[in-house]
């Protein structure tokens, strides 16, 4: 599982150009299952989304197609974790340890 910080590197009003693009984005991956939750950060300054890949590559890939990266709006930092323990409605997204 990975988390996904976004850093504004531009103005508000320079992301907000691009929240359109970047919110039909999200959905197509939360619609692929990918992301299983997003939001902005408080104060608003970037957001976070948690999601789900295979491996780290997947992800990078995948967030150099955000709208956000393309317009040159925001960093991203990817934290990779294993949900060893989830709240029971997550319990589809537990992972083991590797050996």
């Amino acid at each position: 599982m990975f988390i996904l910080e976004l850093t504004y590197t531009a103005p508000v009003a320079a992301v907000d150009e691009q929240l359109a693009a970047h919110v039909e984005w999200l959905d197509q991956q939360y619609e692929a299952g990918i992301f299983i939750a997003s939001g902005r950060k408080n104060p608003r300054d970037g957001g976070v989304i948690i999601a789900v890949a295979d491996d780290r590559a997947r992800i990078e890939e995948l967030v150099a197609t955000d709208p956000f990266t393309k317009a040159g709006v925001c960093a991203y930092r990817i934290t990779e974790f294993y949900a060893t323990k989830t709240a029971p409605a997550l319990a589809p997204y537990r992972e083991q340890l590797p050996a």
